[in-house]
């Protein structure tokens, strides 16, 4: 399945406004500072007694998962849950689709379930946006990750939690480390850092592990911590993906730790009050120690927890937009 060459033709409706959110390419920075500003205002919710707002109240939300995950799935739950939409989780592996049924059959029969959104997670780049191309106009579409293309919701909290302790994103220096190559997160990390306005966006990572084209999305490539690291405001680690890879691309998960793997050592090369990020799962000794995972200078768990305010932010958006949307139509 190809990349999608225009997202930003089916992201936005006529206003200008989020109808579905499959990417961040395409998208200005009023945008990407709306949701953030639209996910500041849910974090509250989360220490509320009773963890609820009605804004997707009588709206069906369904979790379409074609790849395994645990986080960002139950973090798009709760979100759902807490904009008081009703949530159906599908299980790909038990359902129709590996009964021999199309995809196609599949969306049409939830379709005439009067579902209003499709959380989707494939391991095919591009999946997402060919949903949203074939789904009828009253569904929006929220990519929860797409093969090796984008990862939006994932950046966004990411943001947003840089936002929170660096106040701003102009003068910053982000470095973003490990397995480059196979990370949509990456991809979708360096597309928002460079349009939110940061001074640098730098990759640290063996030549194996970089993807021919990074230099073009807007980063500078570094092969050791030491200089990648030096006078950086946020780190950002990534997990070695193992199940994506093909070949010996790594000599041994001891010699990357030796290398690439952040230590209390080697955080010393960055500033101070750098930061410290993963969006998860961690693997501790190979990508981070423990002492950095877990210390002071980490905001690993903060990002978890702002994960459902960027989820909640997001879906509430492309619902509103979708709404207009579908208004402007039939007034026409």
């Amino acid at each position: 399945m190809a990349e999608p060459k225009d997202p930003s033709r089916l992201q936005l409706n006529d206003q200008g406004r989020l109808r579905h959110f499959l990417t961040l390419d395409g998208l200005d920075k009023a945008t990407l500072t709306e949701i953030l500003d639209t996910a500041d205002s849910f974090i509250e919710v989360g220490a509320r007694s009773i963890k609820k707002v009605p804004l997707l109240r009588g709206k069906t939300v369904v979790n379409l998962f074609f790849e395994a995950s645990t986080r960002t799935r139950s973090t798009f739950e709760l979100a759902a849950k807490r904009l008081s939409a009703d949530v159906l989780n599908l299980n790909i592996s038990t359902s129709a689709t590996s009964k021999g049924e199309s995809l196609s059959d599949t969306l049409q029969n939830l379709e005439a379930m009067a579902s209003d959104m499709f959380v989707v997670r494939h391991s095919q780049s591009g999946a997402p946006h060919f949903i949203a191309e074939s789904v009828t106009p009253n569904v929006s579409i929220i990519n929860a990750g797409d093969g090796r293309h984008a990862h939006p919701t994932q950046a966004m909290l990411d943001m947003l939690t840089i936002r929170q302790h660096k106040g701003q994103f102009e003068g910053l220096k982000v470095a973003i480390v490990g397995d480059i190559l196979h990370s949509r997160v990456a991809r979708s990390q360096i597309r928002a850092l460079n349009t939110l306005g940061v001074a640098e966006v730098r990759v640290i990572a063996p030549n194996t592990l970089l993807p021919v084209d990074i230099e073009s999305l807007g980063a500078n490539v570094f092969s050791t911590m030491q200089e990648g690291l030096d006078s950086v405001d946020v780190i950002i680690m990534l997990r070695l993906q193992k199940e994506r890879m093909e070949g010996a691309l790594l000599p041994s998960e001891h010699e990357f730790y030796e290398l690439y793997g952040l230590t209390t050592e080697k955080l010393k090369y960055a500033k101070p009050d750098a930061i410290v990020m993963h969006p998860g799962p961690i693997n501790r000794g190979v990508e981070i120690e423990s002492a950095v995972a877990d210390g002071p200078q980490s905001v690993i768990l903060n990002q978890v927890t702002n994960g459902i305010a960027v989820r909640m932010a997001v879906m509430s958006m492309a619902m509103s937009g979708q709404t207009a949307a579908i208004s402007a139509a039939t007034s026409e």
